[in-house]
């Protein structure tokens, strides 16, 4: 059974959003709080259902707010998937939320066909990860000082491990298959998020940034994830 957890205060939204996914096929876990959110997670790891596929999280909160659920979900798992659930259209929300650790984002008001979507789109993009972790292929990519390794999906840095998201993993992945070639925006998107894909494609741009503060000795003059303008980003050993 595919399981997702869902950390919305406000019991109508939670009843809709429950409703239209288990009706899509999914296992629901219900939480009103943050506090709640990450003692039910624990307590699903526990119990022999196993681990949680997806967590829908709401920004606003009782507590502590979907940013810090986030930051302590992803520090348990890093290859679930976290969905934010924002009130707000504003940049800034958005962007804080991938930089906890979400892979994406929905705002309210959402409809539940955008909402089913969204949640489906993710959760093949996870399956997916995980048969690949099943078969035979090469173990490791050398590029410069960084060593990726495909079947621990780790990697390091002149021997120094990085921690990384399953979205981060899979974007260097597509890097070090092709050095020096430049991938616009939409190739990443396509590639890593899926063809599939129902959002704003700005969300590379931060997933990038965000590689840039983990991999840079300076990220704002980056020597590997290179911008080339006008056309997109290049990794160079």
């Amino acid at each position: 059974m595919k399981r997702l957890l869902i950390c919305e205060d406000e019991a109508s939204i939670r009843s809709f959003v429950v409703i239209n996914l288990k009706r899509a096929g999914y296992d629901m876990i219900e939480a009103g709080s943050g506090e709640e959110a990450i003692q039910l997670y624990e307590e699903a790891l526990e119990s022999k259902e196993g681990k949680v596929d997806i967590a829908l999280l709401d920004v606003m909160l009782p507590g502590i707010n979907g940013f810090e659920v986030c930051k302590q979900l992803r520090s348990h798992d890093e290859t679930m998937g976290i969905i934010m659930l924002t009130a707000r259209s504003q940049d800034a929300e958005k962007v804080e939320g991938l930089k906890t650790g979400a892979d994406d984002y929905v705002t309210k008001p959402f409809s539940p066909t955008e909402l089913v979507a969204r949640v489906n789109a993710l959760y093949r993009r996870i399956n997916a990860i995980e048969n690949k972790e099943s078969m035979q292929y090469m173990e490791e990519l050398v590029s410069g000082d960084f060593t990726l390794n495909i079947r621990s999906r780790t990697l390091k840095k002149n021997g120094e491990q990085i921690d990384l998201t399953q979205l981060e993993f899979q974007i260097l992945e597509y890097f070090f298959t092709n050095p020096d070639k430049i991938f616009s925006r939409a190739d990443i998107l396509k590639r890593v998020w899926g063809g599939d894909f129902y959002g704003d494609d700005k969300i590379v741009d931060v997933n990038i940034r965000r590689l840039r503060m983990k991999l840079e000795e300076d990220p704002s003059d980056p020597k590997h994830i290179c911008t080339v303008w006008g056309k997109g980003y290049q990794w160079q050993k």
